[in-house]
C-alpha cells in the first residue's frame, strides 16, 4: 500500500508528503501568522516528503514547487506561488480569483488559502448506507436551503450544522426522504468571468481542493459534517455528497495556478497536439487513465466515509472518470471502488454525460451504480405539454426499462439544480439568463416547458389554476414511477428562479415565507402513499412489462390506441392497488386542480 499523502501527525511528529513527478524541487512553507518559514522535502520517486519533530495540529501550511515553465507543454512550476495541498482537509479561509493567480513570477502567499494540519481525526462507526433504492432522494444547496429559514438561528442560516436543526429535518421527515443529496461542499473558486461581473459560483461546481470543505459552508470543518451526518442519520435520512473530479478550478491556460497544475500538471488530460482536453466545459479535465488520478478520488471518498459516515456519493459529469480517453464502461475505477472496504457499499449515482466525444452515457454504468435520467425528465414534462405519446410516458413510469433493463438504475426527476425549477417548467416556455451576463447564451435552449398563456407571473387565476394542475400532475406522475426518484429543494412547495435556468451566478435562496403551502401538502401527501408501499417501486415485475386490460404484453406503440383508464402494470396483486391509487391521482388532479 503506498504511504499516506497530506499532512500526518503521529508520535509527536508531523509529516508532510506531496505528489510532484516533475517538480525539480519543492518547499514546505508553514505560516506563524503571515510570517512564512520554508522546509525543503526530500524526493521518493515521485513524492516530496518532509518530517518534523512536533506535532504541528493547528499549523497553516502549504508547498512552494520549482521547475520548468512552459505552458504549452504542460509544465506550471513557478516557486512564487503558494499551492494548497491536494490532499488538505482544512483550509483557512475560501479561494478568490485574483490576476496575479496566473502572471507568472507574482508571488500569490496573501491570495490562497493555507491548509491547516488537522492531526488525528476520530473514525464513525461504518454501518451500511441508509438508503434504499426506489426512495426519495431531495437536492439542495447548503447556503440556498437554509441561509433564510425562520427557525433557524442566524448564527447557522447557510451552513451544513444548519441541516441538523429540528425543524430542517422536521420538513425532509414530511416528506419522507430517504437521503439528502448535497450539491457541492468542497471549497471551490468563482469562474475568473465573474468578479468582473460583480457575479459569484453559488453552487460550487469549480473545485480546488477536493477533500477540503469549503470554509464558508462548513466552519466547523470535518466535525460539523460528522455531526450534521449522525443528526441525519438518527432521523433515518441518508446522505449523499455531490462531487465534481471531471475538472479543477484552475481553468484552462489562461487560468490560475493553484495546486494541481503547480504541483502534477501531468494529472490534466492532455490531445495529442499538446492541448489541455476540455470535455467538461470548464477547461480542462483530470485524466482518470493516471492511477494518481484515481488515487485522489478513491482517498477523497474513503475519507468522507471513515471520518465522516457519508452514505454515498453523485459524480458531476461522471463518464470523465471512465475515460482514458475514451469512455469504456469496464475502465479501472469501476473494478477500483467495487473492491475497496469502504466504498464498495456506498450508493453511487452518476451524472451519465459529459460533453466530451461519445460523451452521453445514459444506461452504460455498472449494475450498481444509479443513474440521473434525463430522458425520464424530458419525456414526462412532454407529455404534460401535450408533445409525447403515451405509450413514452408508460415506458418512463415503468423505469425506463428500455434504457436499464432488468436493473432498476434509474433516478427519476422532474427538475434538477441545473435547468428550470419545477414551478418555472410550467409557467416559463424560454429562458431568462440576462442577469448571467452572458446574452442570455447559456443554459438549456430546449427545456420542454410551457406557460399556459403567459410568460413569467401571472395574477390570470385561471392560469394560476392550470399551473397549480400541471405542477400536481407532474408530481404524482414522479412519485408513481419506478425506479429511486429525486426531488430538488423547493420544487414541493413552488420555488421560482424567475426564469432563470443557469442560475449557477445567481443568489436564490429558498424563500420559506412564499412557500406554496397547498402544494407542500400535496407532495407530502404523495411521499407517504410511495413511502407505504415502498418495495413496489424498487423493481420491474417481469422486465417492467405493462399489460393490456386483457393480460397481454404491450408495446409503447400500443398504448395510442388505449384510454388512459386501461393502465395495468404488471405488478403483484398486493401492490397492484396502492399503485393505481396514485396512477388515478395524477388523472383526477390534473383534471380537477
Amino acid at each position: 500500500m503506498s504511504e499516506a499523502l497530506g499532512a500526518q501527525v503521529a508520535g509527536g511528529r508531523t509529516r508532510f508528503a506531496v505528489r510532484a513527478p516533475l517538480a525539480e524541487g519543492i518547499d514546505l512553507c508553514l505560516f506563524d501568522g503571515e510570517a512564512e518559514t520554508r522546509h525543503a522535502m526530500a524526493r521518493h520517486g515521485d513524492v516530496w516528503t518532509a518530517k518534523l519533530d512536533s506535532d504541528l495540529t493547528g499549523t497553516r501550511y502549504a508547498y512552494r514547487a520549482k521547475g520548468r515553465y512552459d505552458p504549452e507543454n504542460n509544465l506550471w512550476f513557478d516557486p512564487a506561488k503558494l499551492l494548497v495541498d491536494p490532499y488538505a482537509l482544512t483550509l483557512d479561509r475560501r479561494f478568490v480569483q485574483h490576476p496575479r493567480l496566473a502572471a507568472y513570477g507574482e508571488d500569490t502567499a496573501d491570495i490562497v488559502p493555507r491548509a491547516i494540519v488537522t492531526g488525528r481525526l476520530p473514525e464513525v462507526a461504518i454501518r451500511p448506507p441508509r438508503f434504499q433504492r426506489g426512495g426519495l432522494i431531495y437536492e439542495l444547496n447548503v447556503a440556498g436551503f437554509t441561509a433564510l429559514h425562520p427557525d433557524v438561528p442566524p448564527e447557522q442560516r447557510g451552513t451544513i450544522a444548519a441541516l441538523a436543526h429540528p425543524a430542517v429535518i422536521a420538513h425532509l421527515r414530511k416528506l419522507h426522504v430517504n437521503a439528502v443529496e448535497l450539491m457541492p461542499i468542497i471549497a471551490w473558486i468563482d469562474e475568473r468571468h465573474l468578479p468582473p461581473l460583480g457575479l459569484a459560483n453559488h453552487w460550487g461546481y469549480n473545485p480546488v481542493a477536493m477533500m477540503a470543505l469549503d470554509p464558508g459552508l462548513c466552519p466547523g470543518g470535518v466535525a460539523e459534517l460528522r455531526e450534521t451526518v449522525a443528526a441525519l442519520h438518527e432521523a433515518g435520512i441518508g446522505v449523499i455528497l455531490d462531487l465534481v473530479f471531471n475538472h479543477s478550478g484552475e481553468s484552462d491556460v489562461d487560468g490560475g495556478t493553484l495546486s494541481l497544475r503547480g504541483l502534477d500538471p501531468a494529472a490534466y488530460a492532455r490531445a495529442a497536439d499538446g492541448t489541455l482536453i476540455n470535455d467538461t466545459g470548464c477547461g480542462n479535465t483530470l485524466d482518470f487513465a493516471q492511477p494518481a488520478v484515481r488515487r485522489l478520488m478513491i482517498d477523497t471518498l474513503s475519507h468522507f466515509v471513515r471520518r465522516c459516515g457519508v452514505d454515498g456519493f453523485r459524480f458531476d459529469l461522471a463518464p470523465i472518470i471512465a475515460r482514458g480517453p475514451g469512455f469504456d464502461r469496464h475502465a479501472p475505477i469501476f473494478a477500483e471502488l467495487a473492491a475497496h472496504p469502504l466504498l464498495a457499499d456506498r450508493v453511487m449515482i452518476a451524472e451519465p454525460w459529459d460533453i466530451g466525444p461519445g460523451g452521453y452515457q445514459l444506461g452504460q454504468f455498472p449494475a450498481n451504480w444509479l443513474e440521473w435520467n434525463d430522458k425520464y425528465r424530458d419525456d414526462v414534462r412532454r407529455f404534460w405539454r401535450g408533445s409525447a405519446t403515451v405509450g413514452e410516458l408508460a415506458t418512463r413510469i415503468a423505469g425506463s426499462s428500455d434504457l436499464f433493463g432488468r436493473d432498476c438504475r434509474s433516478v427519476n426527476f422532474l427538475a434538477a439544480h441545473d435547468g428550470f425549477t419545477l414551478a418555472d417548467t410550467v409557467a416559463y416556455e424560454h429562458r431568462h439568463n440576462h442577469a448571467n451576463g452572458e446574452d442570455n447564451r447559456d443554459g438549456h435552449g430546449d427545456n420542454h416547458s410551457w406557460n399556459c398563456g403567459v410568460e413569467g407571473p401571472s395574477d390570470d387565476p385561471q392560469i394560476c389554476a392550470r399551473r397549480a394542475a400541471d405542477a400536481r400532475a407532474l408530481m404524482a406522475t414522479l412519485f408513481a414511477s419506478t425506479g429511486t426518484i429525486m426531488l430538488t429543494a423547493g420544487d414541493e412547495f413552488g420555488r421560482s428562479q424567475q426564469g432563470n435556468n443557469n442560475a449557477y451566478c445567481q443568489d436564490m435562496p429558498v424563500v420559506w415565507s412564499e412557500r406554496d403551502v397547498a402544494l407542500e401538502d400535496h407532495v407530502a401527501a404523495l411521499a407517504a402513499a410511495r413511502a407505504s408501499n415502498l418495495a413496489a417501486f424498487t423493481r420491474f415485475p417481469d422486465g417492467g412489462q405493462w399489460l393490456s386490460p386483457g393480460g397481454h404484453p404491450m408495446t409503447p406503440a400500443q398504448w395510442d390506441d388505449l384510454a388512459t383508464d386501461g393502465f395495468a402494470y404488471s405488478r403483484p396483486d398486493s401492490v397492484d392497488a396502492g399503485n393505481l391509487r396514485i396512477s388515478r391521482s395524477l388523472r383526477e388532479v390534473h383534471s380537477n386542480p
